[in-house]
């Protein structure tokens, strides 16, 4: 790639406002970090709002779009702000519903549940809800397929509370694959294809630690010889499905992200510009403080490792 490296450092957001239409925004990371909105973000969401951008958001969340926009107030932010959301767990369960789903019998296919453990809002049976008429497999002999939609157990047949759940051992605090790896030897061994409704491989916590995430249970199965089907950034068609609900030109349109793997590579490969939030998953390589303006020199170093390069930089979503 003979790309010069050429990326333009902000020390907030507020220079990009007017610089482009639409904005396509990541939530963890960025907008909030899963129990409340990050410092600063809901102000520069409004003063968007104020201007006439338009903004969806895109994420990497097994919930559905309903769901996501649904949790808006509790983390601060208005929902008549934005024009709706884009979430792998919403395209994930239209493709279910169509591929393994659309038939007349119900239960002809059964799904290998990996996901939450319960109690989890929303609840787990409220995606499988949204895939047709496909039942939760027993077993992996009784599964057709395998849906990778969380990181905590495989989940029976059942209500919650009442369906057993077979817990992933410690996969989610350190990314220890020991439990599951029989499994998915088992489910290659069938050729059961596998749909990963979140293809995210960590996550930061709102306590700044690390959980581990269903995209590296389906990288393993992949390194395993299985197939996996992906929804979610990277993938281009979910950056071009905010384009068009956003009714802009992609030359309009900035996608704002703190993953190099996940926002900024989808950008990348869909045309459009970048806003890298240096404040997120990848604040620690950078060695910078949250808010400061990371260094140059640093910068340079990640975008090279990672083999992405973003359109802008920004320490956080944050006005000043």
């Amino acid at each position: 790639d003979d790309r010069t490296m050429t990326f333009q450092t902000h020390p907030s957001f507020a220079p990009l406002l007017d610089q482009y239409d639409g904005f396509i925004l990541d939530q963890f990371g960025v907008m909030h970090n899963g129990s409340h909105g990050l410092d600063g973000a809901a102000d520069v969401v409004a003063v968007m709002k104020q201007k006439g951008k338009k903004i969806i958001i895109l994420s990497n969340s097994s919930s559905s779009s309903e769901a996501t926009v649904a949790k808006l107030p509790k983390l601060g932010f208005d929902p008549k702000d934005f024009v709706g959301a884009v979430t792998s767990g919403e395209e994930a369960s239209h493709y279910i519903a169509s591929e393994f789903g659309s038939g007349d019998v119900p239960g002809k296919n059964k799904a290998l549940f990996i996901t939450w453990k319960t109690p989890k809002v929303p609840s787990p049976m409220d995606f499988i809800g949204q895939c047709g008429t496909i039942d939760v497999a027993s077993s992996v002999e009784d599964a057709t397929f395998i849906i990778c939609h969380g990181a905590d157990v495989i989940r029976g047949p059942g209500l919650d509370g009442e369906a057993a759940e077979t817990s992933l051992g410690s996969f989610f605090a350190d990314g220890n694959l020991d439990v599951i790896e029989p499994v998915l030897k088992q489910c290659c061994e069938r050729n059961l294809r596998m749909v990963c409704a979140n293809p995210d491989f960590v996550m930061v916590k709102p306590d700044g630690t690390k959980g581990h995430m269903p995209g590296k249970i389906a990288r393993r199965y992949e390194e395993l010889g299985g197939k996996v089907h992906y929804f979610g950034k990277p993938h281009v068609p979910h950056f071009e499905a905010c384009i068009r609900d956003l009714g802009l030109e992609k030359g309009r349109v900035a996608h704002v992200g703190d993953s190099l793997h996940h926002d900024v590579a989808g950008a990348n490969a869909s045309g459009i510009a970048s806003v890298f939030v240096a404040g997120g998953i990848h604040r620690e390589e950078l060695g910078s403080e949250l808010g400061a303006v990371p260094d140059h020199k640093a910068l340079e170093k990640l975008f090279e490792t990672h083999a992405e390069t973003p359109t802008h930089v920004v320490p956080m979503l944050k006005l000043e």
